[in-house]
């Protein structure tokens, strides 16, 4: 088509010299009449194309559905078969058990009797098993409470235990940066005094400074009389170079524990059954014992307060 546009263009080019305006005028509108038709030719060419774009989606769209539906088909027939085979199965077995019916209600009728009794024995367990549940229930309630009872009682311990921290740290501010900590952990307060807030080196007897020291601490525990009060005596490892009662660091250690009981008892607000004399000699550093600063660390006396268990005690007692 566009080669006959091209040649009838190319003879109208060639011929407006040589032929007559009519002829031209005739040629030069076959010409427009050509293009519009070429254009319509196109445009049904292009709508033509669109159909069967269309169509091809069409019969895509069509094949699947056909596939679809041959999958469904195929799926169903294997399930009429499969329930055809069953059908015949339960007509058979039916059958055979017309053909024996009376054999079959005579052997059902046992086995239902030996069900009913077996569903008997297991009423009968599940009552045992209903009561011990419950009694189970009771006992975990009750052990619950127990808990959250002792729960209640070391948070008041705790409680008690942090005030009574704070009361000797307030008793005992003066003497903060003389050797004197103040600390709670694990439950416990632990006051330690180095010796040279106490003692002399080499003696057990309690200097002014120290007597003044523990009576401050013995005004605290004596408004808490269910503490428990531990005082340990420790020293460094070097040998002990005195003489007398005293033969070694275990000793002395000893003695210096009791100076500070002897001390406290001197408030008769202090029940004497509360309080507890140990050395430890030098078997139990909080420093390395290679330097005089390690050494004066251990050279010391701790008085350890535990709250008394007696009440914690019971209601583990009673949660066993």
């Amino acid at each position: 088509m566009k080669l006959r546009i091209l040649t009838i263009s190319t003879l109208l080019a060639l011929g407006t010299s040589c032929v007559s305006s009519k002829k031209y005028n005739d040629l030069e509108g076959r010409n427009a009449d050509l293009q519009r038709e070429n254009r319509s030719m196109n445009e049904d060419l292009n709508s033509f194309r669109s159909n069967s774009e269309k169509l091809g989606n069409d019969l895509a769209s069509l094949q699947k559905e056909y596939d679809a539906a041959t999958t469904e088909r195929n799926d169903l027939m294997q399930k009429y078969a499969a329930l055809q085979k069953n059908y015949t199965s339960l007509e058979e077995s039916y059958d055979a058990l017309e053909q024996n019916s009376s054999a079959a209600i005579l052997e059902n009728s046992r086995q239902n009797r030996e069900l009913l009794a077996q569903l008997d024995e297991k009423e009968a367990d599940l009552l045992i098993e209903k009561n011990r549940l419950e009694k189970l229930q009771k006992d975990l309630n009750l052990r619950s409470q127990r808990i959250d009872e002792l729960e209640s009682v070391i948070a008041a311990k705790d409680a008690k235990m942090n005030t009574l921290k704070n009361a000797v740290s307030n008793a005992l501010t003066n003497f903060e940066g003389k050797g004197l900590s103040v600390e709670q952990k694990d439950g416990k307060v632990y006051v330690s005094m180095e010796n040279k807030l106490l003692f002399d080196s080499g003696s057990w007897a309690v200097n002014q400074e120290g007597r003044k020291a523990v009576k401050q601490l013995g005004s605290v525990l004596a408004q808490n009389p269910d503490i428990a009060v531990l005082i340990e005596g420790h020293t460094d490892n070097v040998p002990y170079g005195g003489s007398g009662q005293l033969k070694d660091n275990w000793d002395l250690s000893t003695k210096r524990a009791t100076s500070i009981v002897q001390i406290l008892r001197e408030n008769n607000q202090i029940d004497p059954q509360s309080l507890t004399a140990a050395g430890r000699g030098e078997y139990a550093p909080i420093a390395k014992n290679d330097s005089e600063a390690g050494k004066a660390k251990n050279r010391r006396i701790e008085v350890i307060l535990t709250p008394k268990l007696d009440e914690i005690t019971r209601v583990l007692n009673e949660i066993e």
